[in-house]
């Protein structure tokens, strides 16, 4: 005979009602193995991909037949927002749900401040409720993860996906468990030539703000074929959860770390660069496709996955739970989204907000090109030197030129329901006065309730480049230089700020 005490039966009892709360349950699978009714957790990311390139996105020509079928067995959100397009202050702010500049570490590559170390981290908090917690592939946190993860296997090249069906086959039987599998896939510099994949120049879409020259066709082309091996690696995951007979309890989630490598999307604030592709499945719950147009913040992840864990979300996590978007698809869990841009190789301090349909970006050192000065000067991306090349010579549009101009505007209004590219700045638009005043106001009481500071230019770290001759600065190239006296949210402690701002209206 089994004994329970209370809290066992009051943990099974949330457990049960989490499980019946979600359309398509089946009860059955409360029983599947282990300590049962817990799901199975594994996250993909993705590096360096863009929201809208996978089939199910409704790209026309990438090839991503895995994830699509995921999504076409799930939920996929179409308005899923990351809190910066960088990559380590990304996977710092989805490991502990908070805001960049709440970890302490809001730039590139802070890899040695303290504390995250000292922030709870969701995967640390299944680990001591008893789920068996793996890392494989791409690490890249700022500071210390350690804590959340029994194994971490960092590498794997060229994909970063080697050693995912091994760490997936060597765990433990007689516990649930969460991988964080993340993948090099589509992180410069490309290793395959382009025969390797399915993908050629003439498959490739270019962006007006690119320039749609033979660099470019090649360049996109490169980066679509590694987006395909991020797809083809999770399909080999899905068949060993099948092997295994898990899959059917296990929650998978597909996003990525930030957009793709390219002029006006990776670091940028724009949709392009901000916007993450999110795919939900679930098959013991989710018995339909489903796709919540509802915004979804990066910094929700932790806490959709506690509650789906049955576990306590704490304090500290900023996000709010997705939980009842899977339940009801017309569920808005949030009205305002938030990101920031700070430095990445260069000196940045840009906010966004959206709301509804509009997005307001503020530019608070509008004197400085958005234009990543680094990206151009390592001299292995092609659509950064003929973008370059091109605005050389003068045979540029509007769109290209503003990749690079300066000073760029202070503020910035987009409509994306009628300008998804927001190539179209309503700031100055006397009929958007109102909405622009609401966004500003949402925008300072975020910054306020975060704790987010804006440091004097000279305290900020160091641009790797110089803006004036681009060539790179003695001693500053390599990871976070030296220098930096400041960064934001340093000044008011904002590590220890819990607060998240406007959520719902």
């Amino acid at each position: 005979m089994f004994k329970i005490n209370k809290k066992q039966t009051l943990k099974c009892f949330v457990l049960l009602l989490v499980f019946l709360m979600v359309p398509g349950l089946d009860s059955g699978v409360m029983a599947a193995e282990g300590n049962g009714v817990r799901p199975n957790f594994v996250l993909f990311i993705g590096d360096d991909i863009s929201a809208n390139d996978f089939g199910c996105y409704n790209h026309p020509t990438i090839q991503t037949p895995n994830v699509d079928r995921l999504a076409a067995e799930g939920v996929r959100f179409p308005n899923a927002y990351l809190t910066t397009s960088s990559c380590s202050p990304t996977r710092t702010s989805l490991i502990t749900g908070r805001y960049p500049h709440n970890t302490g570490a809001p730039e590139l590559h802070q890899s040695d401040l303290p504390h995250l170390g000292n922030l709870p981290q969701f995967p640390q908090i299944l680990r001591e409720a008893g789920y068996y917690s793996a890392q494989a592939g791409k690490w890249h946190f700022n500071g210390d993860a350690s804590k959340s993860f029994d194994a971490a296997r960092v590498g794997g090249s060229p994909s970063g996906a080697k050693n995912w069906i091994s760490t997936l086959r060597e765990r433990p039987k007689d516990q649930p468990f969460f991988m964080w599998f993340a993948a090099v896939d589509a992180h410069r510099p490309w290793d395959q030539s382009l025969s390797a994949g399915p993908h050629g120049p003439e498959d490739v879409q270019v962006p007006p703000y690119q320039i749609d020259g033979t660099a470019t066709r090649e360049d996109l082309a490169h980066y679509y074929n590694e987006v395909h091996r991020f797809d083809a690696n999770i399909g080999k995951v899905v068949n060993e959860l099948k092997r295994q007979g898990v899959y059917d309890n296990t929650v998978i989630v597909v996003m990525a770390d930030n957009s793709r490598p390219f002029p006006r999307d990776k670091t940028w604030l724009y949709d392009s660069g901000i916007k993450t592709p999110l795919v939900v499945h679930w098959p013991a719950a989710i018995s339909k496709a489903t796709t919540p147009p509802g915004l979804v913040s990066s910094i929700d992840l932790a806490p959709t996955i506690l509650e789906l864990a049955g576990l306590k979300i704490p304090p500290t996590l900023q996000g709010v739970s997705l939980v009842p978007m899977l339940r009801e698809p017309d569920t808005r869990v949030r009205d305002f989204v938030f990101a920031e841009r700070n430095w990445h190789a260069l000196r940045y301090h840009d906010r966004m907000v959206r709301h509804g349909d509009f997005v307001y970006i503020r530019c608070n050192l509008p004197q400085l090109t958005g234009f990543n000065i680094t990206h151009y000067a390592t001299g292995i991306q092609p659509a950064y030197s003929e973008l370059v090349a091109q605005l050389l010579t003068g045979e540029v549009t509007a769109t290209q030129k503003g990749v690079i101009e300066t000073p760029r505007p202070k503020e910035m209004l987009f409509n994306v329901a009628d300008d998804s590219l927001q190539l179209n700045n309503l700031a100055q638009d006397p009929a958007y006065a109102g909405k622009l005043k609401m966004l500003r106001a949402a925008l300072d009481q975020w910054t306020k309730e975060t704790g987010d500071t804006q440091p004097n230019l000279e305290d900020m770290t160091p641009d790797v480049n110089d803006r004036e001759t681009w060539m790179p600065v003695k001693g500053l190239v390599g990871r976070h230089p030296k220098g930096g006296e400041d960064w934001p949210g340093r000044a008011m402690k904002a590590w220890t700020i819990n607060r998240s701002g406007p959520i719902k209206d």
